[in-house]
């Protein structure tokens, strides 16, 4: 009898939901990009407004406008230092994200197991801000 290790199964499920995000980024699918959003999300973005909850959340169109203000082809998009921790059906995950090769940004996701699929409740990307009085966002940091 071959025995699974429930974490790590969950943990590569959790890895397939990201990259599979990161994939719909950079083929331009908002479709796809949002589909992974449980339907109660709460998600705290880089555009306004300072949150997003519910079916608002899981609305697509906002991207598709940004990716129509971008040039055209595929969007440079890139998830490095991927922490996932998992305890039970919920999950948070870390990373350092970049995209449009220049902005990068932080980004936290809680995740819940919901019907068998791992899917995001909670997100939360953000940009640190320069607290020189100047209050400029820090665009220009690599990690």
């Amino acid at each position: 009898m071959t025995t699974i290790d429930r974490s790590t199964a969950d943990d590569e499920k959790i890895r397939a939901v990201i990259a599979d995000r990161a994939a719909a980024m950079h083929d331009r699918d908002a479709d796809r990009f949002v589909a992974c959003y449980a339907p109660q999300i709460t998600k705290f973005d880089l555009a306004p407004p300072l949150v997003y909850e519910g079916p608002e959340a899981r609305d697509a169109e906002a991207l598709r406008a940004w990716f129509a203000s971008q040039p055209g082809g595929p969007v440079g998009y890139e998830i490095r230092d991927l922490v996932v921790t998992i305890g039970g059906d919920i999950a948070f995950c870390h990373s350092l994200n970049q995209v449009g090769g220049a902005l990068w940004f932080r980004s936290t996701l809680g995740l819940r197991k919901i019907g068998g699929a791992w899917r995001i409740t909670h997100e939360h990307n953000s940009t640190p801000f320069y607290m020189d009085g100047s209050d400029k966002a820090a665009l220009d940091l690599q990690p």
